[in-house]
Protein backbone atom coordinates (compact mmCIF):
# COMPACT_ATOMS: atom_id res chain seq x y z
CA UNK A 1 0.00 0.00 0.00
CA UNK A 2 0.97 3.65 -0.33
CA UNK A 3 3.55 5.21 2.00
CA UNK A 4 0.96 7.04 4.08
CA UNK A 5 1.67 7.17 7.80
CA UNK A 6 -1.54 8.85 8.88
CA UNK A 7 -4.77 10.49 7.73
CA UNK A 8 -5.30 14.20 8.40
CA UNK A 9 -8.78 15.75 8.39
CA UNK A 10 -9.85 19.34 8.83
CA UNK A 11 -12.89 20.01 11.02
CA UNK A 12 -14.60 23.38 11.49
CA UNK A 13 -17.91 22.39 13.06
CA UNK A 14 -19.94 22.43 9.84
CA UNK A 15 -21.99 19.42 8.68
CA UNK A 16 -19.72 19.15 5.62
CA UNK A 17 -16.62 18.81 7.77
CA UNK A 18 -18.42 16.25 9.94
CA UNK A 19 -18.87 14.09 6.84
CA UNK A 20 -15.18 14.55 6.10
CA UNK A 21 -14.28 13.32 9.60
CA UNK A 22 -16.37 10.17 9.11
CA UNK A 23 -14.77 9.49 5.72
CA UNK A 24 -11.30 10.11 7.15
CA UNK A 25 -11.92 7.81 10.11
CA UNK A 26 -12.90 5.01 7.75
CA UNK A 27 -9.81 5.74 5.65
CA UNK A 28 -7.61 5.48 8.73
CA UNK A 29 -9.28 2.19 9.67
CA UNK A 30 -8.76 0.49 6.30
CA UNK A 31 -5.18 1.77 6.06
CA UNK A 32 -4.49 0.86 9.71
CA UNK A 33 -2.93 4.23 10.46
CA UNK A 34 -3.72 6.95 13.04
CA UNK A 35 -6.16 9.77 12.35
CA UNK A 36 -5.29 13.39 13.09
CA UNK A 37 -8.32 15.67 13.50
CA UNK A 38 -7.29 19.30 12.99
CA UNK A 39 -9.04 22.57 13.68
CA UNK A 40 -7.49 25.87 12.59
CA UNK A 41 -8.42 28.94 14.62
CA UNK A 42 -7.61 32.57 13.93
CA UNK A 43 -7.95 35.85 15.79
CA UNK A 44 -10.56 37.56 13.59
CA UNK A 45 -9.25 41.12 13.99
CA UNK A 46 -6.07 42.93 12.89
CA UNK A 47 -2.99 42.20 14.98
CA UNK A 48 -3.00 45.78 16.29
CA UNK A 49 -6.25 44.98 18.10
CA UNK A 50 -5.32 41.82 19.99
CA UNK A 51 -7.09 41.45 23.30
CA UNK A 52 -5.46 38.66 25.28
CA UNK A 53 -8.58 37.81 27.27
CA UNK A 54 -10.49 37.60 24.00
CA UNK A 55 -7.68 35.57 22.45
CA UNK A 56 -7.98 33.01 25.25
CA UNK A 57 -11.72 32.75 24.68
CA UNK A 58 -11.35 32.30 20.90
CA UNK A 59 -8.70 29.62 21.39
CA UNK A 60 -10.86 27.83 23.97
CA UNK A 61 -13.75 27.84 21.48
CA UNK A 62 -11.42 26.28 18.91
CA UNK A 63 -10.49 23.55 21.38
CA UNK A 64 -14.18 22.84 21.96
CA UNK A 65 -14.80 22.52 18.21
CA UNK A 66 -11.77 20.23 17.88
CA UNK A 67 -12.94 17.95 20.70
CA UNK A 68 -16.33 17.64 19.01
CA UNK A 69 -14.68 16.61 15.73
CA UNK A 70 -12.53 14.00 17.46
CA UNK A 71 -15.60 12.61 19.20
CA UNK A 72 -17.32 12.15 15.83
CA UNK A 73 -14.38 10.06 14.65
CA UNK A 74 -14.24 8.00 17.84
CA UNK A 75 -17.95 7.23 17.76
CA UNK A 76 -18.06 6.52 14.03
CA UNK A 77 -15.03 4.23 13.88
CA UNK A 78 -14.15 2.74 17.28
CA UNK A 79 -10.64 1.41 17.54
CA UNK A 80 -9.00 4.04 15.33
CA UNK A 81 -6.32 5.99 17.18
CA UNK A 82 -7.41 9.64 17.10
CA UNK A 83 -5.11 12.57 17.73
CA UNK A 84 -6.39 16.12 18.24
CA UNK A 85 -4.40 19.03 16.84
CA UNK A 86 -5.30 22.69 17.30
CA UNK A 87 -3.60 24.85 14.67
CA UNK A 88 -3.21 28.60 14.31
CA UNK A 89 -3.70 30.34 10.98
CA UNK A 90 -5.55 29.86 7.69
CA UNK A 91 -6.99 26.36 7.40
CA UNK A 92 -5.24 25.40 4.16
CA UNK A 93 -1.81 26.53 5.34
CA UNK A 94 -2.29 24.86 8.72
CA UNK A 95 -3.26 21.53 7.16
CA UNK A 96 -0.35 21.67 4.74
CA UNK A 97 2.04 21.83 7.68
CA UNK A 98 0.73 18.39 8.74
CA UNK A 99 0.57 16.90 5.24
CA UNK A 100 3.86 15.01 5.06
CA UNK A 101 3.17 11.31 4.61
CA UNK A 102 -0.58 11.84 4.94
CA UNK A 103 -3.84 11.52 3.08
CA UNK A 104 -5.58 14.87 3.63
CA UNK A 105 -9.38 14.95 3.91
CA UNK A 106 -11.64 18.02 3.88
CA UNK A 107 -15.33 18.72 3.43
CA UNK A 108 -16.89 20.35 0.39
CA UNK A 109 -19.33 23.20 0.03
CA UNK A 110 -21.84 21.53 -2.20
CA UNK A 111 -22.00 22.68 -5.82
CA UNK A 112 -21.43 26.35 -5.13
CA UNK A 113 -18.96 28.56 -6.93
CA UNK A 114 -15.76 28.21 -4.95
CA UNK A 115 -13.92 31.38 -3.95
CA UNK A 116 -10.25 31.62 -4.89
CA UNK A 117 -9.15 31.28 -1.25
CA UNK A 118 -11.28 28.20 -0.55
CA UNK A 119 -9.47 25.26 1.06
CA UNK A 120 -11.15 23.05 -1.55
CA UNK A 121 -9.01 24.82 -4.17
CA UNK A 122 -5.99 25.82 -2.11
CA UNK A 123 -5.14 22.40 -0.67
CA UNK A 124 -5.21 20.35 -3.90
CA UNK A 125 -3.26 23.11 -5.65
CA UNK A 126 -0.49 23.28 -3.04
CA UNK A 127 -0.29 19.80 -1.52
CA UNK A 128 2.09 17.05 -2.57
CA UNK A 129 -0.07 14.58 -0.65
CA UNK A 130 -3.42 13.30 -1.95
CA UNK A 131 -6.34 15.55 -0.99
CA UNK A 132 -9.81 14.03 -0.67
CA UNK A 133 -12.76 16.43 -0.91
CA UNK A 134 -15.79 14.69 0.61
CA UNK A 135 -19.26 15.22 -0.82
CA UNK A 136 -22.53 14.51 0.91
CA UNK A 137 -25.01 12.03 -0.50
CA UNK A 138 -25.97 8.39 -0.35
CA UNK A 139 -23.26 5.71 -0.53
CA UNK A 140 -22.21 4.93 -4.08
CA UNK A 141 -22.30 1.74 -6.09
CA UNK A 142 -18.83 0.54 -5.09
CA UNK A 143 -16.80 2.22 -7.84
CA UNK A 144 -13.69 4.35 -7.88
CA UNK A 145 -13.67 6.29 -11.15
CA UNK A 146 -10.25 7.45 -12.31
CA UNK A 147 -9.43 9.92 -15.05
CA UNK A 148 -6.58 8.79 -17.32
CA UNK A 149 -4.96 11.03 -19.92
CA UNK A 150 -1.95 9.00 -20.99
CA UNK A 151 0.54 11.35 -19.35
CA UNK A 152 3.47 10.13 -17.27
CA UNK A 153 1.65 11.30 -14.16
CA UNK A 154 -1.26 8.93 -14.73
CA UNK A 155 0.62 6.24 -12.80
CA UNK A 156 0.33 8.07 -9.47
CA UNK A 157 -3.38 8.68 -10.06
CA UNK A 158 -4.06 5.06 -10.99
CA UNK A 159 -2.05 3.81 -8.03
CA UNK A 160 -4.21 5.77 -5.60
CA UNK A 161 -7.44 4.65 -7.29
CA UNK A 162 -6.48 0.97 -7.28
CA UNK A 163 -5.23 1.16 -3.71
CA UNK A 164 -8.51 2.68 -2.51
CA UNK A 165 -10.48 0.07 -4.43
CA UNK A 166 -8.45 -2.75 -2.91
CA UNK A 167 -8.81 -1.37 0.61
CA UNK A 168 -12.56 -0.79 0.33
CA UNK A 169 -13.56 -3.70 -1.93
CA UNK A 170 -14.57 -1.39 -4.78
CA UNK A 171 -14.33 -1.73 -8.56
CA UNK A 172 -12.24 0.63 -10.69
CA UNK A 173 -13.67 2.42 -13.71
CA UNK A 174 -10.81 3.99 -15.71
CA UNK A 175 -12.02 6.68 -18.12
CA UNK A 176 -10.11 8.20 -21.02
CA UNK A 177 -12.04 11.18 -22.39
CA UNK A 178 -10.79 11.98 -25.89
CA UNK A 179 -12.14 14.70 -28.12
CA UNK A 180 -9.21 16.84 -29.32
CA UNK A 181 -5.97 16.39 -31.28
CA UNK A 182 -4.07 16.26 -27.98
CA UNK A 183 -5.79 12.92 -27.37
CA UNK A 184 -3.66 11.34 -30.07
CA UNK A 185 0.07 10.80 -29.65
CA UNK A 186 1.94 14.05 -30.13
CA UNK A 187 -1.24 15.80 -31.20
CA UNK A 188 -1.45 13.82 -34.44
CA UNK A 189 -4.04 15.72 -36.48
CA UNK A 190 -4.35 12.87 -38.99
CA UNK A 191 -5.34 10.47 -36.21
CA UNK A 192 -7.88 12.97 -34.92
CA UNK A 193 -9.45 13.16 -38.37
CA UNK A 194 -10.12 9.41 -38.24
CA UNK A 195 -12.32 8.92 -35.16
CA UNK A 196 -12.09 5.14 -35.27
CA UNK A 197 -8.29 5.28 -35.41
CA UNK A 198 -8.22 7.84 -32.61
CA UNK A 199 -10.41 5.63 -30.45
CA UNK A 200 -8.14 2.62 -31.08
CA UNK A 201 -5.04 4.69 -30.29
CA UNK A 202 -6.50 6.05 -27.08
CA UNK A 203 -7.76 2.61 -26.11
CA UNK A 204 -4.26 1.21 -26.48
CA UNK A 205 -2.82 4.01 -24.35
CA UNK A 206 -5.48 3.41 -21.72
CA UNK A 207 -4.78 -0.33 -21.56
CA UNK A 208 -1.04 0.36 -21.37
CA UNK A 209 -1.60 2.73 -18.44
CA UNK A 210 -3.97 0.42 -16.56
CA UNK A 211 -2.11 -2.84 -17.20
CA UNK A 212 0.55 -2.60 -14.46
CA UNK A 213 -2.08 -1.84 -11.82
CA UNK A 214 -4.38 -4.70 -12.78
CA UNK A 215 -1.34 -6.96 -12.40
CA UNK A 216 -0.49 -5.51 -8.99
CA UNK A 217 -4.10 -5.65 -7.75
CA UNK A 218 -5.58 -8.75 -9.41
CA UNK A 219 -8.43 -8.81 -6.88
CA UNK A 220 -9.78 -5.48 -8.13
CA UNK A 221 -12.35 -5.65 -10.92
CA UNK A 222 -11.63 -3.11 -13.66
CA UNK A 223 -13.64 -1.54 -16.44
CA UNK A 224 -11.68 0.68 -18.84
CA UNK A 225 -13.51 2.89 -21.32
CA UNK A 226 -12.56 5.42 -23.97
CA UNK A 227 -15.24 8.08 -24.30
CA UNK A 228 -15.20 10.23 -27.43
CA UNK A 229 -16.12 13.39 -25.59
CA UNK A 230 -14.33 16.09 -23.65
CA UNK A 231 -12.85 14.81 -20.37
CA UNK A 232 -15.06 16.96 -18.17
CA UNK A 233 -18.31 15.57 -19.58
CA UNK A 234 -16.88 12.04 -19.71
CA UNK A 235 -15.91 12.11 -16.04
CA UNK A 236 -19.10 13.78 -14.84
CA UNK A 237 -21.15 11.06 -16.49
CA UNK A 238 -18.93 8.24 -15.22
CA UNK A 239 -18.93 9.63 -11.67
CA UNK A 240 -22.70 9.46 -11.29
CA UNK A 241 -23.39 6.93 -8.55
CA UNK A 242 -19.69 6.34 -7.83
CA UNK A 243 -18.06 6.45 -4.40
CA UNK A 244 -14.91 8.27 -5.49
CA UNK A 245 -13.48 10.16 -8.45
CA UNK A 246 -9.67 10.25 -8.61
CA UNK A 247 -7.92 12.98 -10.60
CA UNK A 248 -4.41 14.30 -11.11
CA UNK A 249 -3.77 17.87 -10.10
CA UNK A 250 -2.66 18.73 -13.65
CA UNK A 251 -3.58 17.25 -16.99
CA UNK A 252 -1.51 16.11 -19.95
CA UNK A 253 -0.99 19.70 -21.04
CA UNK A 254 -0.60 21.09 -17.52
CA UNK A 255 2.19 23.60 -16.99
CA UNK A 256 4.52 23.71 -14.02
CA UNK A 257 3.17 27.10 -13.01
CA UNK A 258 -0.42 25.86 -13.39
CA UNK A 259 -1.62 24.81 -9.93
CA UNK A 260 -4.66 22.80 -11.04
CA UNK A 261 -5.78 21.59 -14.44
CA UNK A 262 -9.05 22.91 -15.83
CA UNK A 263 -10.74 19.49 -15.71
CA UNK A 264 -9.72 19.02 -12.08
CA UNK A 265 -11.04 22.47 -11.19
CA UNK A 266 -14.35 21.57 -12.83
CA UNK A 267 -14.59 18.28 -10.95
CA UNK A 268 -13.94 19.96 -7.60
CA UNK A 269 -16.98 22.14 -8.21
CA UNK A 270 -19.30 19.86 -10.17
CA UNK A 271 -18.55 16.20 -9.46
CA UNK A 272 -21.50 14.33 -7.91
CA UNK A 273 -19.26 12.26 -5.63
CA UNK A 274 -16.21 12.57 -3.39
CA UNK A 275 -13.10 13.69 -5.31
CA UNK A 276 -9.47 12.75 -4.63
CA UNK A 277 -6.77 14.94 -6.20
CA UNK A 278 -3.34 13.31 -6.51
CA UNK A 279 -0.19 15.36 -7.01
CA UNK A 280 1.67 14.76 -10.27
CA UNK A 281 5.38 15.45 -9.91
CA UNK A 282 6.90 17.79 -12.48
CA UNK A 283 9.41 16.29 -14.83
CA UNK A 284 12.97 17.12 -13.85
Amino acid sequence: MGPYRHVVVGYDGTPESGLAVRWAAQEARVRRVPLTVCHAWRWPYPSDFVDYDGLTIVKRMGQHVLRHGARIAEEHTPGVRVRELLLDGPASSALLREADGAVIVIGSHEHRELPVGSSVLQLPARSRSPVVVVRSGAPGDGRAVVGVDGSAGSGAVLEFAFEEAALRDWRVHAVYGCWAPSGAPYGDIAAFADKAELERTCGARLQQAVGPWTARYPQVKVHASVVMDEPRRSLLEAARGADLLVMGDRGVRGLRMQALGTTTLSMLQLAPCTVAVVHIASAS
